[in-house]
């Protein structure tokens, strides 16, 4: 294992519970974009693109669970977080945690949402982070109009006014300082694994098709939980385009629907593994107009003209607010009713497909409703 650096800003016990609370709603945040660009491919088409997208996103259900077992094991009070009334963010807007500087919106399956899934799961070195010494300036034109967006409540997000909220430039360099922040405050003997282990979610409780999840208990399996998610999400850190457990990790996965190529994994011999940004697999084509014109970032205002449709959008919401309860209460020492929420997907995925499913009317554009994550 390499040597830790010491962290740019997880000083205190205090200050890990925020960014483990910060890396819930991360882990959250990229939930709603990838869904709606999923659900809005027409049945029958794009095989790649619903197959590549649902893995990422199952594999970020899986990331959200293994967060919350390490949060618990520090003995944070998952109590009232994602149920916080700020967790699930506005769109368009920044991904919580002070990561990236780039827009994120809820849109249809595109060239342009894949390059943001692309921004999502992008890797940079730790070199990058600012360090919370000054903010990094929005390089993404559509962030000049987003200045002062609340997109999560203070407790969660970034202050857009304040130069000294640390910044990552992606969501492995937050993750490497929560590694090093564990690093450090366990070397500065803090009692740090003081949580209710009955809490813990394992095996028995979760769907294994995403990966391990386990029980974290100490030191090592916390670090082992955040380096799954790192690996997961861009790769190992000796740049391949495979995870820990040789899976194409999420970057990858989504830059072989950008180049229209799979990428090729070889198990055994090492050397015939496709390099990075180099795939040489089999061609596929992606059909870009076999897919719903889901109206971007919609609103429920959208839908007053249409009772129906307004009455499914409420649904769709309870019903989304309804699961986030349900995983908290799983998270919080009732973790036999994480299956069964997980199963509320279906449902969601029910309401999704009969709102996209339908124009919007009076919408200018011609644009079909689309499922709000409230």
């Amino acid at each position: 294992m390499t040597n830790p650096e010491l962290p740019r800003n997880i000083k205190t016990i205090e200050s890990l519970h925020q960014h483990l609370k910060n890396a819930m709603s991360v882990e959250h945040a990229t939930i709603p974009p990838y869904l709606t660009a999923l659900y809005s491919l027409k049945p029958g088409s794009n095989l790649e693109a619903f197959h590549m997208i649902r893995t990422v996103v199952v594999e970020e259900m899986l990331h959200l669970t293994l967060v919350a077992n390490v949060f618990n094991a520090v003995g944070g009070n998952i109590d009232q977080v994602l149920t916080n009334e700020g967790f699930v963010p506005e769109y368009p807007g920044l991904l919580p945690g002070g990561i990236g500087d780039f827009c994120v919106d809820v849109d249809k399956f595109s060239p342009e949402t894949v390059e943001t899934f692309l921004n999502i799961e992008r890797f940079e070195d730790m070199d990058g982070i600012n360090g919370g010494a000054s903010t990094k300036s929005p390089s993404d034109p559509k962030l000049s109009s987003l200045q002062g967006i609340n997109f999560l409540l203070p407790i969660f997000g970034r202050n857009d006014d304040d130069e000294n909220d640390p910044q990552y430039p992606s969501i492995g360099a937050f993750y490497e300082e929560i590694i090093n922040g564990l690093y450090y405050l366990n070397d500065q003997n803090v009692d740090l694994f003081t949580g209710d282990e009955s809490k813990q979610i394992t095996r028995e409780y979760y769907y294994d098709g995403a990966g391990e999840i386990f029980k974290v208990t100490d030191l090592e399996s916390a670090i082992k939980a955040l380096r799954i998610i790192q690996f997961q999400g861009e790769g190992s850190k000796n740049r391949t385009i495979y995870n820990n457990e040789g899976k194409l990790c999420h970057y990858y996965c989504f830059q072989q629907l950008k180049l229209g190529r799979y990428y090729v994994i070889d198990k055994e011999e090492d050397q015939y593994t496709d390099e990075p940004n180099h795939p040489t697999g089999d061609t596929f084509t992606v059909d870009w107009d076999a897919v719903y014109p889901v109206k971007k970032n919609v609103k429920l205002s959208d839908y007053q003209g249409d009772p129906e449709l307004y009455d499914r959008g409420q649904d769709f919401e309870r019903l989304y607010s309804c699961f986030l309860k349900q995983i908290e209460c799983s998270f919080n020492g009732s973790p036999e009713k994480l299956v069964p929420a997980v199963g509320e997907m279906f449902r969601l995925r029910d309401l999704a497909n009969s709102l996209i499913r339908n124009p919007i009317p009076g919408d200018e554009d011609g644009c079909h409703a689309g499922p709000i994550y409230r």
